[in-house]
């Protein structure tokens, strides 16, 4: 099944090309704005609180006439993976990977859905697009087994991680608002067996930065969600970006980003970079 959030918080299943808006059957009582219906049936789900669903008189929208918004507006975790292709590596000429390194956070303010757009902050900083596998949590996971770790998955998205090649932590760099765009919708897990073996393609402006399966992550999707719950409780609706293969490039202003995920869908999103500013005009910068 895929669920979408659309037209300013309605929950709808993909249906080819159509919606079927469930939001009365899957989130009723869910607050405009806040962290969305989708979350809510996730964490009700995970009450154990499933329902079964009756489309047959559900309103049906055509998915040309739906405005797609990021499935999870405000997730309560975002956790990042660095260097988790042995490609990325050696682009990067980092020495370390996400078994020395460990995972990040990424600021929940940062997400933003499709066919929005990613605000450059600077104007002399390379900003890169980074295309991933997201992983949405579906049940509270705290040390949990990687041979036990897919049970504990909601389902899957496509997530970019922008980042800022600058000096400060990943999490600053990664964490500007709109840094995070999530979408087109969730997958669940049933129709994804194995997270391991998906082709990823990322575009932009046209051309094909990043192309990868992967099955050539680092770390793969069980052992990462385990992994992750030995340092902090995963709650439901918590994301995990899976990490970003070679092929990392700069934003310009006017740029189309295109992240397609075999099984999961494609995300698309724009850059805007009028509002930029020089990088030593930022707040806080220490004067030479």
């Amino acid at each position: 099944m895929r669920l979408a959030l659309f037209n300013q918080g309605r929950l709808g299943i993909v249906d080819g090309d159509h919606l079927v808006d469930v939001t009365e059957q899957l989130a009723q009582g869910s607050t405009p704005g806040a962290a969305g219906p989708l979350l809510q049936h996730i964490e009700a789900l995970a009450r154990g609180g499933a329902v079964d669903v009756d489309v047959s008189n559900c309103a049906r929208v055509p998915l040309s006439d739906a405005v797609l918004e990021s499935p999870l507006p405000r997730p309560g975790k975002v956790v990042g993976a660095p260097v988790n292709y042995l490609d990325h590596k050696a682009e990067m000429e980092y020495t370390t990977s996400v078994a020395d390194l460990g995972v990040f956070l990424k600021a929940n303010s940062s997400v933003i859905g499709p066919g929005q757009d990613i605000v450059l902050p600077y104007t002399d900083k390379r900003t890169d697009q980074e295309g991933e596998l997201g992983v949405v949590i579906g049940r509270t996971a705290t040390h949990v087994d990687a041979a036990d770790a897919l049970d504990y998955v909601f389902g899957y998205t496509c997530v970019l991680d922008i980042t800022v090649r600058s000096g400060e932590d990943r999490s600053t760099r990664k964490s500007f608002d709109t840094f995070t765009p999530i979408g087109p919708w969730i997958v669940t897990a049933d129709e994804i067996p194995d997270p391991d073996s998906l082709d990823l393609r990322c575009d932009v402006g046209g051309t094909t930065r990043q192309r990868t399966n992967t099955a050539d992550l680092i770390f793969g999707v069980a052992d990462l969600i385990a992994y992750t719950s030995s340092v902090m409780t995963l709650h439901p609706g918590d994301i995990i970006a899976t990490g970003t293969p070679a092929g990392v490039g700069p934003l310009s202003h006017g740029d189309r980003v295109v992240l397609e995920i075999e099984q999961v869908g494609r995300l698309e999103v724009g850059v805007d970079g009028s509002r930029a500013t020089p990088y030593d005009q930022r707040p806080g910068r220490r004067p030479r």
